[in-house]
């Protein structure tokens, strides 16, 4: 079995293509919280109000790298996705981490970002293009079938 952390990009449906696409695999998978107002306010709603959003959001990605971090360390693969509209600072940030507790980090991201990405790609022991090619990979790391 598999445990696959799914990091990065949470604006489009590219986590649930992999899920679906992993149909029948012995995976498991976990993710960061994708709704964005829900893990921006999780730290305030749990221990309080902050008047300013500096500390507001300090709150907020702490509790998130709890959650954050257990789903790194315990993945055997980590997914990162790098999307097209945003600058995902904590994506690069995930694969950083991953990359340093050596896990077998998987990037998926478009052509436009390939020269913005080199240092991240470099980290990788993949990088796919669309979800497809991860479930490929996933696939072939359980089943040795490439095809």
């Amino acid at each position: 079995m598999l445990n696959v952390y799914l990091s990065g990009e949470i604006h489009t449906d590219w986590r649930e293509q992999i899920i679906a696409g992993a149909q029948g695999l012995d995976v498991t998978f976990s993710s960061p919280v994708t709704d964005h107002a829900a893990s921006d306010d999780c730290g305030v709603t749990i221990l309080g109000e902050e008047p300013d959003k500096f500390w507001h959001d300090h709150k907020g990605a702490k509790v998130n790298a709890i959650r954050t971090r257990k789903g790194i360390e315990d993945a055997d693969v980590v997914v990162v996705r790098f999307g097209e509209k945003y600058k995902q600072w904590n994506a690069a940030f995930d694969a950083g981490y991953a990359a340093a507790l050596g896990k077998s980090l998987i990037v998926l991201s478009g052509p436009d970002h390939q020269h913005a990405l080199k240092e991240v790609h470099a980290a990788a022991l993949a990088v796919a293009q669309d979800p497809a090619q991860v479930v490929a990979i996933l696939r072939y790391v359980l089943t040795g079938r490439a095809g």
